[in-house]
């Protein structure tokens, strides 16, 4: 714990960060950067860039376990939970009421004609995303292999038990090449195994409970819980990674199907304009799942959600951040991140095919035109310009009231 650091004034500025922070992990990292860093003096920059690098190696949302992780560096595990439901209260809550308005909006036979745009422009913030993981990660030949492939089996299974399977294989197959990567003297390697055996705990426990509740309707938070929390336990690289799991699951997936094509494009979209973590896109899918059983289902269904998908990563970069000094010594270790960061991009490349396809299927030329217009011009705003993501998803919505 650090000395001389009011835990009061830290919330505090947490807070102003969950309500500030737009534009996703790279651009909360420079955020943190300026307030944590450089005003507060909570930690060093190199303190920052350590902990940042150690959560892309673990599954879940990277800055939220950033974020995370410098309030356990400060308080401990109290002050780290304090810190991650501080962070994620803003953008969740405004989720959670999205996915009921439009709920409410689908029970009146209410049209949806407005979010006609931005349901494009969610394709394209997933196509950039693509882009900028692949320049990113995919450096050579094997990595473009392993990102065609996994790209391909994710477009053509409709089942979400393939994901993890896509990922464990990719790293398994880079895990091999360990030999390139130079050795490391080796330290004694001490475990505290607590988090590690509590992440998986409520792993087996939520997956039992929700198989042994399969039939009963009541329990869908339940199940939900589960749903999301494997999902979170198997994310490595953000919420971009996370759309082609949930939409697989919650709209693609037979026995679901919780939402529509439209639904689900119409939160993402929402979800891209918010500052705080993209991950909160869970709690807009909760809501959404539980809209029979009136407003109290619906925040308990988006309130379940999103603990599933946070909680996980929570557990584990608490686990890993004890261990990570004599863990990164391991030479298969660096070498599978290589399989893994590939297969994500291939992921993410994916989804932005599938989330494309309803939109241009039997559609008018003009409408075809339109979706792939708004799509293309979304990607190029993002890659290109310094438009902030709030400000492209408003223009969306004030041309699909005006028109």
């Amino acid at each position: 714990m650090k000395q001389g650091i009011r835990y009061r004034d830290f919330l505090k500025d947490v807070f102003l960060l969950s309500v500030t922070c737009f534009g996703g992990p790279q651009a909360h990292l420079a955020h943190f950067q300026n307030v944590l860093v450089q005003k507060r003096n909570y930690i060093t920059e190199y303190e920052l860039i350590e902990l940042n690098a150690l959560c892309q190696v673990v599954p879940g949302p990277s800055s939220t376990q950033t974020l995370s992780a410098i309030g356990y560096r400060i308080g401990g595990a109290k002050l780290a939970y304090l810190t991650l439901l501080i962070w994620l209260l803003p953008s969740v809550a405004i989720m959670t009421v999205a996915g009921i308005l439009i709920s409410s909006f689908v029970d009146k036979h209410a049209s949806l004609a407005f979010t006609r745009f931005i349901q494009p422009m969610a394709v394209g913030f997933v196509a950039y995303a693509a882009y900028s993981i692949s320049l990113k990660t995919v450096t050579t030949k094997r990595g473009v292999a392993i990102m065609i492939l996994a790209g391909v089996a994710t477009y053509f299974s409709k089942s979400p038990v393939v994901f993890p399977l896509i990922l464990l294989v990719a790293g398994l197959i880079t895990a091999l090449n360990y030999r390139a990567h130079p050795r490391q003297e080796k330290q004694k390697f001490d475990v505290s195994w607590a988090n590690f055996f509590l992440w998986g705990g409520v792993l087996v426990f939520a997956a039992l409970l929700g198989a042994a509740t399969k039939s009963i309707p009541e329990f869908l938070p339940v199940r939900l819980f589960e749903n999301f929390y494997r999902n979170g336990s198997l994310i490595f690289g953000g919420g971009q990674v996370l759309t082609p799991m949930l939409y697989t699951e919650f709209v693609q997936y037979a026995p679901k199907q919780y939402l529509t094509s439209e639904e689900f494009l119409s939160g993402y979209a929402f979800v891209q304009g918010l500052p705080g973590p993209v991950f909160s896109f869970s709690s807009y899918i909760g809501a959404l799942a539980m809209r029979d059983y009136g407003i109290a289902g619906e925040i308990g269904g988006a309130i379940m959600s999103a603990a599933g998908i946070f909680l996980p990563g929570t557990f584990l970069i608490f686990f890993m951040i004890r261990i990570w000094e004599s863990l990164k010594k391991f030479r298969p270790i660096r070498a599978s991140l290589e399989g893994i960061n590939a297969a994500s991009a291939g992921l993410v490349a994916a989804a932005a095919v599938l989330l494309l396809q309803p939109l241009i299927t039997d559609q008018l030329v003009s409408t075809l035109l339109i979706n792939l217009s708004f799509a293309l011009a979304t990607a190029l705003l993002t890659a290109f310009t310094r438009v902030p993501s709030w400000a492209i998803i408003l223009v969306g919505l004030l041309c699909g009231l005006i028109f």
